[in-house]
């Protein structure tokens, strides 16, 4: 049975995954071996792995210059990390002189929507669900929404993932009808 506890729902959202293009094609030979905070296989993948201190943050760059950044909690770290990938690169000689333009790609968020669920109980309910607690503990459900489709983690205590939309007003949205679909399903 799914109860109600205390209704009190809190989501924060946990990692900012962008894209960016710095304009001007990267050596990254020369940044991985100048540079202490790299990874570079270009065997195993294309892409140079940065790690950035402050905020904490990790990058791939690639030769054109293209980049994806992931690990900031908001578009404030998001720019902050940006500024840091240009002085890295700045350090290898390497000038970016635009103002990259920054594209969400994804935002993750996880937090308590304040109910108890139960999972067998939606699994069988609810549509586009995923349910295996043998493999799992968490049930997966897609929001079928045009407007904010999202995917999400639902756990028994009421903790919730919420992945795949692309603004904090989206993941506000798709969890509000969530809730609703949940409340749907309560006896």
């Amino acid at each position: 049975m799914t109860t109600k506890k205390d209704n009190k729902k809190s989501i924060t959202v946990v990692n900012i995954v962008v894209s960016s293009s710095l304009g001007k094609e990267i050596p990254l030979e020369k940044m991985a071996t100048t540079l202490a905070n790299t990874e570079y296989n270009p065997e195993q993948f294309p892409g140079l792995v940065l790690r950035i201190k402050d905020p904490r943050t990790s990058a791939l760059i690639f030769n054109s210059g293209n980049i994806v950044c992931t690990g900031a909690r908001s578009l404030e770290e998001v720019r902050r990390a940006i500024d840091r990938i240009k002085e890295n690169v700045a350090k290898i000689g390497i000038i970016v002189d635009i103002e990259p333009e920054i594209t969400i790609q994804n935002i993750v968020a996880s937090g308590s929507i304040g109910m108890d669920l139960n999972l067998n109980k939606l699994a069988i309910k609810m549509r586009n669900t995923e349910y295996e607690p043998e493999q799992f503990p968490g049930l997966v459900y897609k929001l079928n929404d045009p407007e904010t489709p999202a995917t999400f983690l639902l756990f028994s205590n009421g903790k919730i993932v919420c992945t795949g939309t692309k603004s904090e007003k989206e993941v506000e949205i798709a969890v509000q009808k969530l809730i609703e679909k949940l409340k749907q399903h309560i006896d």
